[in-house]
């Protein structure tokens, strides 16, 4: 599969699967920059976790592509955009540019195709989400929940769970939706067993 050379978002804590959107808030002058760039080019931007907080630190090696399919120009050069998920990748290697925001060559994961859980699968993450709902006192619409394929609820769930970069990163390596629904489950029992003052899971 040939190398793509692609604009970076390094936000961490903040995942993007294939088939899902991510709205973002765009303030930076740089990621002005990448907007407007991906804008005038083919609209795709990477989604990839760094892997600290410091000026470029280092990315994680798996990110996931995502097309701007709404995007809100602000009158002070800010954006609200959202992006579509088109694929995950595999970094190669980051670029050295000119550009104020960050690029990489990377090359598209290739997915397989038609997944789905068994009933044993599926009835054990439901079972688990609804205690994990419970004792964080979310409230969810189940009846829409049992209407989700097993791939928008098992990959919507790992885009939005309350977990630390570490383990959203598992979540988005997992390399299929058996291996990331068992991990989920696991997450969440878990944080379940965490100090109920932390908000946040670390597989640290």
């Amino acid at each position: 599969m040939a190398a793509l050379r692609l604009p970076i978002f390094p936000l961490t804590g903040a995942i993007l699967f294939p088939g899902l959107q991510l709205p973002l808030h765009i303030f930076e002058p740089r990621y002005r920059d990448l907007v407007g760039s991906a804008l005038a080019r083919d609209r795709r931007i990477a989604m990839i976790q760094p892997q600290g907080s410091a000026e470029g630190a280092p990315l994680f090696g798996i990110g996931c592509v995502g097309r701007i399919d709404e995007v809100e120009a602000l009158p002070d050069g800010r954006y609200n955009i959202v992006l579509e998920g088109e694929a995950r990748f595999r970094l190669l290697r980051e670029l050295a540019v000119k550009t104020r925001f960050r690029q990489v060559e990377c090359e598209l994961i290739e997915e397989p195709a038609g997944e789905v859980l068994s009933g044993i699968e599926r009835a054990s993450f439901e079972r688990e989400a609804r205690r994990f709902a419970d004792r964080q006192g979310y409230g969810v619409d189940w009846n829409a929940v049992e209407r989700l394929d097993d791939a928008s609820l098992i990959n919507g769930v790992s885009q939005i769970a309350p977990f630390d970069a570490a383990a959203k990163q598992a979540l988005l390596e997992a390399p299929d939706l058996a291996t990331r629904c068992e991990l989920l489950v696991q997450l969440m029992q878990f944080f379940g067993r965490s100090d109920p003052d932390e908000r946040r899971v670390t597989l640290q």
